[in-house]
């Protein structure tokens, strides 16, 4: 292509062509490549338009504009108002493209229980490519078949209530140890909760451990974490870049970890302690990259989600003082026991703390920290009437159906009587549903209530400032992570 330039006036002479100059050279070039990855693009989402079979047809709603789609108004806009808008104009299932793909979105529970459950060998669970190099490919959440249901017996076998039930006193202990770092200070709530959640997944992912190498492992996962939601560019100084170069040194530091426990069944718990415990039996051994993979999506999973709802506990029992004594008046019952007894606290204690339990569940509702679960299409479907793609994202909305007045009436009110009586089935899913729902739902319980039983029975919490709203990064959380004065009680026990 040659570029020539044309005064805007006209001339007493034909203009004449200037010499192309490397600036020229490189802009016809680049101007090439844009319109022809335009051209490809259109191509392709015209092509998906093609693939639709005479008959059948696709959700309603609106692809947006080309590769970037809505991805800019899904970002850019509080997410209840982008799924509240479409489920108006489209109804429950609708079509759009984010982060460069084509979805399907579904805010019904019976959508939402074949996708994640009857159905779910027809939808795999899937995340951004970049996600999946940090955490490592052979982790359990994005599998699905034989290797899946593998890991996942192994996985459930460290988190079941057998097995969680002697962490209490562990876990009791590290509460102990944050509390009083907390006294007559202000705290930023979201980053200590991370702190305690990070250590009480060091605890479910390594058992047993020294000190000396849980601080390595927890600096480089700190490294790792600052690239989970970064833009995926590997370059010098980028926090992608700097991310998988810890990720790598995190690799060789379990490795090593896991060459030293192999074979030694004394050598620890925890989810490790299993994943070894299956190599010792000789069958299908997993290799070391295979048990780094899910030590890590352990830590992953059980630790930013974790604080987050702990931090709306919080800010709801802050904002609901009449509900904030009934906890206090449960927990301080439970405390005199203790005390009478001469003893710590046990799992039977936390299996009797009814109110605190439905304050948790009512968080996990109306917070609804994960909005929706990414899924996809592995053949041609039909869901709710409509078609599907193969290689399409299917997102079960969450949080749609957590705030729906059908299922939870006057649904913007924090109200954990409402888990009185058992909600209807398919409409409370915090932890997701079928073979992929999170098997670390139980630890995220006790590991809530163990810090709120000494925290309402020792302490009391003012937040600081009148500031009120969400922020989304990416769960959505307080704003500025909810900055709490923390005081000791005065009949401290």
């Amino acid at each position: 292509m040659q570029l020539q330039l044309f005064f805007p006036f006209p001339s007493p002479s034909p203009p004449q062509p200037l010499p192309q100059t490397p600036t020229l050279i490189i802009t016809s070039t680049l101007f090439s490549s844009l319109f022809f990855f335009f051209l490809v693009v259109l191509v392709l989402l015209s092509s998906h338009q093609r693939r639709q079979p005479k008959g059948k047809i696709l959700p309603p709603g609106s692809m947006g504009w080309p590769y970037i789609g809505e991805t800019l108004k899904f970002y850019t806009q509080n997410p209840d108002s982008f799924f509240a808008n479409r489920r108006r104009r489209y109804g429950d299932t609708f079509k759009t493209h984010i982060l460069g793909c084509p979805c399907v979105m579904i805010s019904s529970p019976e959508a939402a229980r074949i996708v994640l459950l009857t159905k779910a060998h027809l939808f795999k669970p899937t995340y951004p490519p970049s996600k999946e190099r940090m955490i490592g490919p052979e982790a359990l959440f994005f599998h699905q078949g034989a290797y899946h249901s593998r890991l996942k017996k192994l996985v459930l076998a460290a988190f079941l209530p057998s097995a969680i039930r002697g962490s209490v006193s562990e876990i009791e202990q590290i509460v102990l140890k944050y509390l009083p770092t907390w006294e007559n200070t202000t705290i930023n709530t979201l980053q200590e909760m991370k702190r305690y959640a990070f250590d009480v997944a060091m605890i479910s992912a390594f058992g047993r451990k020294r000190d000396s190498e849980m601080k390595g492992i927890k600096q480089l996962y700190q490294c790792l974490e600052k690239g989970y939601n970064s833009m995926p560019l590997d370059l010098p100084g980028t926090p992608f870049h700097k991310a998988m170069k810890a990720r790598k040194q995190l690799n060789e530091t379990l490795r090593r970890l896991i060459q030293e426990r192999r074979g030694n069944e004394k050598a620890g718990g925890g989810l490790l302690g299993n994943l070894l415990g299956a190599n010792n039996r000789k069958v299908d051994q997993l290799s070391d990259s295979q048990i780094a993979d899910n030590v890590i999506g352990v830590i992953f999973a059980a630790h930013d989600t974790t604080a987050s709802v702990l931090t709306w506990v919080l800010k709801y029992l802050h904002d609901n003082r009449d509900l904030l004594e009934a906890v206090n008046s449960e927990q301080d019952g439970i405390q005199r026991k203790i005390i009478e007894e001469n003893r710590r606290l046990t799992w039977d204690d936390t299996r009797h703390m009814p109110l605190t339990t439905r304050v948790i569940q009512e968080t996990l509702r109306r917070a609804s920290i994960l909005s929706f679960t990414f899924r996809e299409a592995v053949e041609d479907v039909e869901l709710e009437g409509y078609y599907i793609p193969k290689g399409w994202k299917v997102l079960p909305l969450f949080r749609t159906i957590h705030h729906c007045a059908d299922f939870f009436p006057q649904p913007e009110k924090f109200d954990p009587s409402r888990f009185e009586v058992p909600p209807r089935p398919n409409t409370f899913i915090p932890f997701g549903n079928g073979v992929h729902s999170c098997p670390g739902s139980e630890l995220a319980k006790l590991e809530m209530l163990v810090l709120l039983h000494h925290l309402t029975t020792s302490y009391r919490w003012q937040v600081v400032g009148d500031e009120d709203g969400i922020q989304y990064g990416p769960f959505p959380v307080p704003k500025r992570g909810l900055p709490v004065k923390v005081t000791p009680c005065k009949n401290k026990h």
